[in-house]
């Protein structure tokens, strides 16, 4: 992923007859996903300007302007939506985009190397990290809270955890 496109959020199928989309939004402001537009895909070989029609359930009723039939919003299911880094807003010092933690070095309180950040989850319940374990394709779900995870450095590219006993 470019460094300079953050994913915003997601089309997840069509809405009705007319061409609308329903859209899941991963913004901290789920209608704030409407004033980032217009939105591209990851390679930039499209661009979506978003309007938003209405709430429903997980996500929105969005208009497309090139989307003017059901057929064509079918189409565009499961197709993610960035956003210029630009476009967004600055964020604390405790705060972090997704793309930010993914890839990113993890040492335990003394310095030794646990994994590397594969992917950061969400199931509804607070963040997680998912850590690629050294020299393998296993994976540990890691709490992303201060406790466990006092220290992100996204300079020096590294996460400091203090992970629970057992948990590695």
């Amino acid at each position: 992923m470019s460094d300079d496109l953050i994913c915003v959020g997601a089309i997840s199928g069509s809405y009705g007859v007319h061409g609308e989309v329903r859209v899941k939004s991963f913004c901290a402001d789920p209608e704030d996903i409407e004033t980032y537009s217009p939105l591209s895909t990851e390679d930039g070989s499209r661009s979506f300007a978003l309007a938003l029609i209405r709430p429903m359930k997980n996500g929105f009723v969005a208009r497309i302007a090139e989307v003017a039939t059901k057929e064509q919003a079918d189409a565009l299911k499961g197709t993610q939506l960035f956003a210029r880094r630009d476009q967004l807003p600055s964020l604390p010092d405790d705060e972090y985009y997704y793309s930010d933690l993914t890839g990113l070095q993890v040492f335990d309180t003394g310095g030794a190397t646990l994994g590397q950040v594969k992917s950061v989850q969400n199931h509804g319940a607070g963040d997680l990290l998912e850590v690629q374990l050294p020299g393998g394709s296993a994976t540990v779900l890691v709490p992303f809270t201060l406790e466990v995870v006092p220290t992100v450095d996204l300079a020096a590219g590294s996460i400091v955890a203090d992970p629970p006993e057992g948990l590695f």
